[in-house]
């Protein structure tokens, strides 16, 4: 029998909690709930964790500074759950590291798609991605590397921590190098054409990516821009 998904979720109000703990075992998977952050960095430094949805309004400290915790140590999956409708919050949150982001009040059915989603893609389903991940073994642009099979990026024999949308974005210009990637292209590779997401979030990805890989944007060694049109790897 195949094991269930532990879902983390980090939420202060006990209603959100349980409605989310229902819905979760419903459609199957194991739930730990969390009324704190440091409650959740309990559950997330001595259990399996393969997605963690998160409130940013927590009592002890923020579901941001969470976030930024998490993401020093893994990759794993971050859904960010927040009242915090505007675009410059949502933009902000996929900076840190999240993989999505809902706002409150929400969909529980529509929030049951995106963990599905990001669940199912976490097991090998993504797209372009992942079809350039399987086939590749080794990527090398210059002195930036990439072993697929062992997961492993390195920058002049640094070997460097990316998120998981920044390894398959990398993996995905450097399987293809040359071919210009459009936003859209991007999007769907990472998260599927099941989600509902932005340009900017793309941006936001490539920003952090580059900063991780020492690339200037404005002179830029590995990742270029192609106005209007998207990015790549290596010149045409």
């Amino acid at each position: 029998m195949k094991d269930k998904r532990t879902v983390l979720v980090v939420d202060d109000e006990p209603k959100i909690l349980e409605l989310l703990k229902s819905y979760l075992e419903k459609n199957e998977f194991t739930a730990l709930c969390a009324k704190t952050a440091g409650e959740g960095m309990d559950f997330f430094e001595g259990r399996r964790v393969d997605l963690i949805l998160l409130d940013l309004m927590l009592p002890d400290f923020s579901g941001e500074e969470f976030c930024k915790k998490v993401r020093q140590v893994s990759d794993v999956p971050i859904i960010m759950i927040t009242a915090k409708v505007d675009e410059e919050s949502i933009i902000h949150g996929l900076n840190i590291g999240a993989d999505d982001y809902v706002c409150k009040p929400f969909s529980p059915r529509q929030l049951m798609a995106r963990v599905k989603a990001v669940t199912r893609r976490r097991g090998g389903a993504i797209g372009g991605a992942s079809d350039a991940i399987s086939g590749a073994g080794f990527l090398s642009y210059g002195d930036l590397a990439v072993d697929t099979e062992k997961r492993v990026v390195s920058c002049g024999g640094q070997v460097l921590t990316l998120t998981r949308d920044e390894y398959h974005i990398l993996v995905l210009l450097m399987s293809r190098q040359a071919k210009i990637f459009t936003r859209d292209e991007i999007l769907e590779a990472i998260k599927g054409n099941d989600f509902d997401g932005f340009d900017r979030a793309v941006d936001s990805h490539i920003k952090r990516l580059r900063a991780k890989i020492g690339d200037d944007p404005k002179n830029p060694r590995y990742i270029q821009t192609v106005y209007g049109m998207g990015y790549r790897i290596g010149e045409a």
